[in-house]
């Protein structure tokens, strides 16, 4: 069968108010392999500190992890555009915007890198934009600005609050970002968000009108279970569907039923 060609930004950006983006979180070569044929977008999120590394928020994520992880997905993915999260500490001046997002892009082959902004942050999302790196903005519920908030907050609940995510989107567009990635927002303004834009929203816990959505996969297909957020589908109970297959190859070594004949050299 013949390969997919590679999607491109181009290719995301066409689908706007026509199909709609699917994507989902990976952070190596083998789950990247495996979502590569059915998703739109692969984001290597900072979120992987988080459901693999058992912390209570993503802001310990650094550069040389996220790079490692990044060029992970690559290696597994030749078909889905790639984001790479941007880590917390990462982008705080233009400057050093610049310089971590032209290692994601020099020294792994990601499509885009991901930024958690507000109004403030638009002069970095330009400069990064000028310099010929794709950005996705990142809006809404911030997890790296947790502690500042006190926990993770849903945004747009309030006219002030809708209205700041609109003009944040509309800014980020016109600063040069190919598309707005909208977490946590209440479903009525993720919509009006979506249809002010030219560029695609994708949503994670922002209702069904955004032009995409993604997910964390380890959320998605059951192995993180510590709790579901209530906008997380399960598809399948992938922590217990590997308990029990661990269980039985335990059982078939210590009862001598591994290896058999055929499987010896």
């Amino acid at each position: 069968m013949q390969a997919r060609k590679k999607i491109t930004i181009n290719d995301i950006k066409a689908k706007k108010g026509k199909e709609k983006i699917v994507a989902i979180t990976a952070y190596d070569a083998l789950m990247s392999a495996i979502f590569d044929e059915e998703v739109d977008i692969i984001l290597v999120g900072d979120s992987l500190k988080m459901s693999f590394g058992g912390e209570s928020e993503t802001l310990g994520a650094t550069m040389e992890e996220m790079l490692y992880h990044a060029k992970a997905v690559c290696k597994g993915a030749s078909r889905a555009f790639i984001i790479a999260d941007m880590p917390f500490g990462s982008y705080a001046t233009k400057e050093m915007a610049l310089q971590n997002a032209l290692r994601f892009y020099k020294e792994s082959a990601v499509d885009s890198i991901k930024v958690e902004v507000g109004l403030d942050k638009v002069d970095i999302v330009r400069a990064l934009c000028d310099e010929g790196i794709a950005v996705m903005a990142h809006i809404g519920l911030m997890p790296q600005y947790a502690r500042f908030e006190g926990g993770f907050k849903v945004k747009g609940k309030n006219e002030s609050q809708a209205k700041l995510l609109v003009d944040t989107a509309c800014a980020m567009q016109e600063a040069g970002a190919f598309g707005i990635l909208c977490e946590g927002i209440q479903a009525s303004v993720a919509e009006n968000i979506t249809r002010e834009l030219d560029i695609p929203t994708i949503g994670i816990g922002a209702g069904s009108c955004c032009d995409g959505q993604i997910l964390v996969w380890s959320d998605v297909f059951g192995f993180f279970d510590k709790f579901q957020p209530k906008f997380v589908r399960r598809y399948c109970n992938g922590k217990e569907i590997l308990k029990q297959a661990i269980k039985e190859y335990a059982k078939d070594v210590k009862e001598v039923r591994f290896p058999n004949i055929q499987e010896s050299y």
